[in-house]
């Protein structure tokens, strides 16, 4: 199964870019995006002067627990820049939303409250929401990861989105939002009370 198929099997279609459009970003846009791969992982991500962007990461199911996938965030970590990725709102329901949301937590990221982020999936036609997940070594604020973010958005999401799709995606200002007093509960705090809930 190549790179591709694995990323498709593990990952929703609401969430997924063609391939087309991977491979383009590859190809055109190789000093700033990359694939690291290995017979047990696939690792998307995008390298910009101030930040590092997880596109997506997939560890194989029988290679779980073995540290795959802390040693590559281990390795991107090592670059010095804050990280940035994108996740499904928690579904407590669901064992694999905490095992992934749990490993993040343990790689010391934060839920950046304030950043609302909804858009139009082009394969669905549905409004696909996700919550914004940062590390930081440098003590950056939401604000400012919410301001990479865009930069992200217009730079790898919506890359050539018309050419590939034959549609555009919605413009940054109408995916991206940021507020401080957005009501939303940080996922961390969701996920360490459903624990002791179920500790009791």
């Amino acid at each position: 199964m190549n790179w591709y198929e694995k990323l498709k099997q593990y990952f929703p279609v609401e969430e997924m870019k063609s391939k087309q459009h991977m491979e383009l970003l590859l190809k055109e846009k190789g000093d700033v995006y990359y694939k690291d791969e290995g017979p047990h992982h696939v690792l998307m991500y995008a390298e910009f002067p101030t930040f590092l962007f997880i596109d997506y990461v997939y560890v194989s199911t029988e290679s779980r627990g073995q540290g795959i996938g802390h040693k590559l965030i281990e390795k991107l970590k090592e670059k010095n820049k804050p990280i940035i990725l994108e996740v499904e709102p928690y579904d407590y329901q669901d064992s694999d939303s905490t095992k992934r949301l749990r490993f993040y937590q343990r790689e010391g990221f934060k839920h950046a409250v304030s950043i609302g982020y909804t858009r139009k999936s082009l394969a669905t036609d549905e409004a696909n929401s996700l919550e914004i997940l940062y590390w930081s070594p440098t003590g950056e604020n939401e604000e400012e990861i919410y301001e990479q973010m865009k930069r992200m958005y217009e730079d790898i999401h919506t890359y050539k989105d018309e050419e590939i799709y034959g549609k555009s995606y919605q413009p940054v200002d109408e995916v991206l939002t940021y507020d401080d007093d957005r009501e939303a509960t940080d996922i961390f705090d969701v996920l360490d009370k459903q624990q002791e809930e179920k500790n009791k």
